[in-house]
């Protein structure tokens, strides 16, 4: 007696989801420090958690709309990824000595945009990748 279990594109998108949602706790935290001071810094901390819960509900409730939806919304979340990781290279050039080393560490992480990038082009490749 087996457990049928789900398809590994199910799996894949319930955990991607999960990451969405602690990226955002990541983001808010990160933005919270900085007291919200561009209007942009609000995009990643309102997106994740509706990308987040919308893939988890299309893992366990899989029906059209909700396919076209997190299709949508997960372009943008690479579009949105590409923004912030413009906006974090600028602003550790803002910072004063510009692009030294000790801003790098100091200033905007470089990396963590690139995971909603990441984590949004791996969500469509998991939707398409079922058929």
């Amino acid at each position: 007696m087996g457990w049928n279990g789900w398809p590994l594109d199910r799996v894949f998108i319930f955990a991607l989801g999960l990451m969405f949602l602690v990226i955002f706790v990541q983001v808010t935290l990160f933005h919270y420090r900085q007291n919200f001071r561009h209007w942009s810094m609000w995009i990643p901390v309102t997106a994740t958690p509706v990308f987040g819960l919308c893939m988890v509900l299309f893992s366990f409730y899989n029906v059209t709309w909700l396919h076209f939806l997190l299709t949508v919304l997960l372009s943008v979340g690479i579009l949105a990824g590409g923004y912030g990781s413009y906006m974090h290279v600028h602003g550790i050039g803002q910072r004063v000595g510009g692009y030294e080393m000790r801003n790098v560490l100091v200033g905007p992480p470089i990396a963590l945009p690139s995971m909603i990038t990441a984590t949004s082009l791996l969500g469509l490749i998991a939707l398409y990748w079922g058929g």
